[in-house]
């Protein structure tokens, strides 16, 4: 069904081409007996003055739109919060605590009541979650880290650095970039030159780039 529902919309709907065709040849028709005067009217004023109108239209649409779209944002945070307050089964919490970052665009505006055990079930992930086929969640864990701001948690993503899989180091890279970790600079130097995976070097990479940039106030 839905594989159906994605060829449908992929093909254009033949009544509306041939609306379209219709209005096309309306349009040049009527043009066509217009007068001199009529035309050179249309098109010295009427023309511009739609012309400005649609842009005036487009610059009131573009900001009600972020507008709203931080309002639906900013609703699905406190819908997300709820769950994950009232949660106790530790991987649920987990994936919201995952959802709410992610729904932040990886920011903490909003999030600062939540920060500590946001912070203490993400550590204690990245700590726990040792098993081979949780190496994935270890990775999420330490780049959800590196969004919290919280710059205690940077001796645990250096550590991170030295995970077996290549996953996890990617993602504490990435943590630590976050963090503009200045302290992981050699560390982070070390795995852009000599680690085995290309994946884990452009992080480690763009995480010093990152630390170039001006440091943003940090959480003590």
């Amino acid at each position: 069904m839905i594989t159906m529902r994605h060829r449908e919309q992929g093909q254009v709907n033949p009544a509306l081409l041939v609306i379209l065709i219709i209005c096309l040849i309306t349009g040049v028709w009527v043009w066509k007996r217009l007068s001199l005067e009529t035309q050179e009217y249309l098109v010295d004023q009427a023309v511009p003055m739609t012309i400005i109108g649609l842009v005036c239209a487009l610059l009131l649409f573009i900001p009600i739109r972020l507008f709203r779209r931080r309002q639906v944002r900013s609703q699905e945070r406190t819908r997300l919060l709820t769950l994950f307050t009232r949660e106790t089964a530790h991987e649920k919490r987990l994936n919201f605590a995952f959802a709410i970052l992610e729904n932040n665009e990886y920011h903490i505006d909003g999030l600062e009541s939540a920060i500590p055990a946001l912070k203490e079930l993400l550590a204690t992930t990245l700590q726990r979650a040792l098993g081979d086929k949780q190496h994935r969640v270890r990775g999420m864990a330490a780049s959800h880290l590196g969004a919290l701001q919280d710059r205690s948690v940077v001796p645990l993503l250096m550590k991170a650095l030295d995970d077996d899989h290549a996953y996890v180091r990617a993602c504490a890279a990435l943590g630590l970039g976050r963090l503009r970790a200045t302290e992981a600079r050699e560390r982070l130097k070390t795995a852009m030159e000599h680690d085995w995976d290309q994946t884990v070097r452009s992080r480690a990479r763009e995480a010093l780039e990152r630390l170039r940039e001006e440091a943003p106030t940090q959480r003590p």
